[in-house]
């Protein structure tokens, strides 16, 4: 389980989280959804430690992770796959050489990870894309590859940071059922970060908005859907600020 409990935090003058509380169940989806620019990545990145509230817990497995050493940190980290918005894919390594990149740290054997490669590049529809490069590779393709690396890890977290940015309503439905897939295969706990809220019905078992720096609002995909919450049925109707 994930757990933030009234986390606050700030950049400079701007604060960006002001009392912000979630609990990511053990086997759920939960997407998070907010305007551009309200936090939703910065939650992410306390999950995995790469920044640290001013104030209040971010939890998971009942540690305290901004109070973990570096052994401590890197062991919650080895049970999070994290798929970063822009794939972050490496230009110079192969399709396989990315998706092995964090097996190569774990002292592996080498059957091991090519196993692993497969498996993973066979979950994602990417089959045979081995030793392709990178900037072969459509934006979708991509997107997919930076799943595969993660599923690779094989994790009981998975973090997805805005998936279907960018991509065409097609690619993106075939983004949603990777990560309904993954979740059906592997039983991972996801969070997925969108604004995409035709994404966010897609994947999520529940639902919740950060508004001004907290929650907002936070239910099943029904409940969302129906909710007379004028801030949050003004953002899943799309309607300007």
């Amino acid at each position: 389980m994930i757990e933030l409990q009234d986390v606050h935090k700030a950049f400079g003058p701007k604060q960006v989280l002001t009392g912000f509380t979630l609990t990511v169940r053990d086997g759920e989806t939960l997407v998070l959804i907010g305007y551009s620019g309200t936090g939703k990545s910065v939650v992410l990145k306390h999950i995995v430690g790469l920044l640290h509230p001013d104030a209040g817990e971010v939890i998971v497995d009942g540690r305290m992770v901004p109070e973990l050493d570096r052994a401590e940190l890197n062991a919650v980290r080895r049970d999070i796959g994290y798929v970063f918005q822009f794939a972050a894919l490496f230009d110079s390594m192969t399709v396989a050489e990315n998706v092995a990149l964090g097996l190569r740290n774990r002292d592996l054997p080498e059957a091991e990870i090519v196993e692993r490669v497969q498996e993973a590049l066979a979950l994602v529809d990417l089959t045979g894309t081995d030793e392709r490069a990178p900037a072969e590779l459509s934006g979708g393709m991509r997107k997919r590859v930076g799943l595969a690396r993660a599923i690779a890890l094989r994790p009981r977290y998975m973090l997805y940071d805005e998936p279907t940015t960018g991509l065409d309503p097609v690619t993106a439905a075939v983004i949603d059922r990777l990560v309904v897939r993954t979740r059906e295969h592997l039983g991972v706990t996801g969070l997925v970060v969108t604004h995409d809220m035709r994404s966010a019905y897609n994947v999520g078992d529940r639902i919740a908005m950060l508004y001004e720096g907290r929650v907002r609002q936070v239910g099943t995909v029904e409940e969302i859907r129906e909710t007379d919450d004028p801030v949050v049925r003004q953002f899943i109707e799309g309607r300007p600020e």
